[in-house]
C-alpha cells in the first residue's frame, strides 16, 4: 500500500467500490492502494482528533489488521466496509488508551475538520479558527466528541457511526445533537466575553483630535 504523503492529503473516493473490493480480496495491489488513498486521510483525522499519541502509527496498524482480516469481512457495500474499518480503528484507539492508563485529551489539528466545518455555512461554528474548534471539542464528553469526530472529520453517516460505536442510531443522533448544542453554548460564552472586552476598551478620539 502507498503510505506517507497520501495519509496527510485529502481522501480520494473510490469510483467503483464493488470492483475494487473484489480485486482487493484477490490481493491486487492497485485495489489496496485505492482503498488506502480513500480511507487513510479520514483515519488520520479521526486518530488526531481523538488524541492518539502517534496517529500515523495507528493508521498503519489499522490497515495491517484490515488486510489480515478482510477474508472475515462479510459485507459488500461501501458503507459497511467503512464502518468495519473504523470499528477496527476505534478498538485500536481503546487499546492505546488502556496502555496509556489515562484519557487522551491532547487534540491536534486535522485539516479534515476545518474542511468539514466549512460546509456549515449557516452555523457560527464555521467561522471559528480550527484551534478554537478543537478546544471546544475538549469540553464535550467522550461519547459526544467521538460521535462528532466521526461525523465531521470522517464524514460517516448516522447508521455507520451506530455500527462503529455499537449504539442505536437514535442514540447517535442524540449524542450529536447534545454535542452540537454544547459547542454552540461554549461558542456563545466566548462571543459574550469578546463583546465585553470590546465594550471595555476606551473610545478612540475622532480624527484630528476633535478640534475644528
Amino acid at each position: 500500500m502507498e503510505q506517507g504523503n497520501h495519509a496527510r492529503g485529502s481522501a480520494v473516493p473510490i469510483r467503483d467500490f464493488d470492483h475494487t473490493l473484489r480485486a482487493a480480496r484477490r490481493g491486487r495491489q492497485s485495489a489496496w492502494d485505492a482503498i488506502y488513498r480513500d480511507l487513510a486521510p479520514r483515519l488520520l483525522g479521526y486518530a488526531r482528533a481523538q488524541g492518539a499519541p502517534d496517529p500515523e502509527d495507528l493508521v498503519g496498524e489499522v490497515f495491517l489488521e484490515v488486510v489480515r482480516s478482510l477474508p472475515r469481512f462479510t459485507g459488500s457495500a461501501e458503507e459497511q466496509f467503512r464502518a468495519w474499518v473504523f470499528t477496527i480503528a476505534r478498538r485500536r484507539l481503546i487499546d492505546v488508551r488502556r496502555r496509556a492508563g489515562r484519557r487522551l485529551l491532547q487534540l491536534s489539528a486535522p485539516q479534515e475538520l476545518e474542511a468539514a466545518l466549512g460546509g456549515f455555512d449557516e452555523d457560527a461554528l464555521a467561522r471559528l479558527s480550527l484551534e478554537h474548534v478543537l478546544d471546544l471539542l475538549g469540553h464535550l464528553s467522550d461519547d459526544q466528541r467521538e460521535v462528532l469526530v466521526l461525523r465531521l472529520v470522517v464524514g460517516l453517516r448516522t447508521g455507520e457511526i451506530a455500527a462503529v460505536t455499537d449504539r442505536h442510531p437514535e442514540a447517535v443522533k442524540g449524542l450529536a445533537k447534545r454535542g452540537l448544542a454544547r459547542l454552540r453554548e461554549r461558542l456563545a460564552v466566548g462571543e459574550r466575553h469578546a463583546d465585553a472586552d470590546v465594550a471595555d476598551e476606551p473610545t478612540p478620539p475622532p480624527l484630528g483630535g476633535g478640534r475644528r
